[in-house]
C-alpha cells in the first residue's frame, strides 16, 4: 500500500476555491482502479492550511495517478499555496488496526 500526501497552505483568498477544486477531485480519484481512499483536510488551527490524503494499492495504481491529466490540473492548486507543499509518498508492506492497541494494552495491564 501507498500512502501519499499533500500539505499547503493557501492565501486566505484562495482557501474556498481551491477546496471546491480539491473536493471534486478527490471523489473522482476514489473510483480511479487501485484508489483505497482520498480524502481532503483542514488544519484545526492553522485555517488555511489543507492536506490531501490517498492510499493506494499499488505502486503502478499510483504512478498511473500521478501521470493523469486529472492529477496535473490538481497540482495547478498546489501552486496557489503561499509556502512550499510539503508531499510525502510512504510504502506500506504490513498495516495493523485497533488489534495492535489490544495487544499493546494487554502487554502493560
Amino acid at each position: 500500500m501507498i500512502h501519499a500526501t499533500i500539505r499547503m497552505k493557501m492565501p486566505g483568498q484562495k482557501v474556498r476555491e481551491a477546496l471546491e477544486i480539491l473536493r471534486s477531485f478527490s471523489e473522482r480519484t476514489r473510483v480511479q482502479p487501485g484508489c483505497i481512499s482520498s480524502r481532503i483536510y483542514r488544519d484545526v488551527k492553522e485555517k488555511h492550511v489543507i492536506m490531501i490524503e490517498e492510499h493506494w494499492m499499488t505502486q503502478e495504481d499510483l504512478e498511473r495517478h500521478l501521470g493523469s491529466a486529472e492529477y496535473r490540473n490538481m497540482l495547478l492548486v498546489v501552486e496557489m499555496s503561499d509556502e512550499m507543499p510539503e508531499i510525502r509518498f510512504s510504502a506500506f508492506q504490513h498495516s495493523t488496526g485497533v488489534e495492535t492497541i489490544e495487544k499493546a494494552r494487554i502487554r502493560t495491564g
